[in-house]
């Protein structure tokens, strides 16, 4: 192979060289012209997908062990940790005012046992009771979030009748004092929203629940169970836009699975790849996210 003839002319020539000065020879330069050394590849960006065929049960209920088993799992592969404890104090300290910005859309709310889950972890990292809070609609006024130096981000996966698909970049719209500023052009800037003085630079955590995600809406706040499927996953990341990525992946695909392969998201979530290119928030090139799955592989789509 062409790799393997390089690397022995190298090291022949590494050889000659050691040889000749050994010899007191004086150095002859090759005339072979030398390749620059290759630039190192840059750094990709680490999501990890976690999937249980415990997290629901028959009846659609919520495992909450299971739930924090999953969480614990994809944190502590995120970061390289040796256990979820370790991993969330990566992420926090003790002296950290933390917001756990969550989504109450009736319909399809963040679980409670996931909140849960991460509230408890926040607490074993050492982050005071009385400086932890969760919220979603009150968050600009919420003494907590207010004063946070930390926010974590929990939502589930859904579409979305204006922005094409709700994820972690959209769950910040309610920081900001005009919601329906952010929804001309298919909501395209809305990764401006983490750049507020109140968001900016403050999350540490993204988890997009992928446990019961909507792959079919029209209208806004349309709902229908029929289009809603136990997909038992979450979506874990400290970069919103990569996270926001691999769900919509996973949405087009079990659209292409459930509805045809020409059934792409009306409108198609722009807001993804614009939080990239003009925001600078986060990786939206597939090549550059590294995508870790753990866990259960049946009907994975991704």
């Amino acid at each position: 192979m062409k790799t393997s003839l390089t690397r022995r002319d190298f090291l022949r020539g590494t050889a000659a060289a050691a040889l000749g000065a050994a010899a007191g020879l004086p150095h002859v330069a090759s005339s072979r012209t030398q390749a620059p050394a290759p630039a190192s590849a840059p750094a990709k960006t680490r999501v990890v997908l976690v999937r249980s065929s415990e997290a629901i049960d028959a009846e659609s209920r919520f495992n909450a062990k299971v739930i924090q088993e999953m969480l614990d799992q994809a944190v502590t592969a995120l970061l390289d940790a040796s256990d979820p404890v370790s991993a969330f104090r990566q992420l926090v300290k003790p002296e950290d005012v933390v917001g756990v910005k969550s989504n109450v859309w009736s319909y399809l709310p963040t679980p409670p046992e996931l909140e849960q889950a991460i509230v408890r972890r926040l607490r074993d990292a050492g982050v005071k009771e009385d400086a932890i809070a969760v919220d979603d609609h009150t968050v600009r006024t919420n003494p907590v979030f207010v004063k946070s130096t930390a926010l974590v981000n929990v939502r589930p996966l859904r579409t979305h009748y204006l922005a094409g698909m709700s994820g972690c970049i959209k769950n910040y719209i309610m920081f900001d004092v005009s919601q329906p500023d952010h929804h001309p052009d298919s909501c395209a800037d809305l990764g401006s929203l983490f750049l507020l003085p109140q968001v900016k630079g403050k999350t540490r955590l993204n988890v997009l629940s992928v446990l019961t995600p909507q792959y079919y809406g029209r209208g806004p706040h349309n709902f229908n169970r029929r289009y809603v499927w136990n997909y038992g996953g979450l979506i874990v990341g400290r970069d919103p836009v990569a996270v926001d990525s691999i769900g919509l992946r996973l949405l087009m695909a079990k659209r292409r699975k459930e509805l045809g392969p020409a059934q792409k998201i009306p409108p198609v979530p722009k807001h993804i790849q614009i939080a990239d290119t003009k925001y600078g928030i986060g990786t939206s090139d597939p090549a550059r996210i590294e995508l870790v799955k753990l866990g259960w592989t049946d009907g994975l789509l991704i």
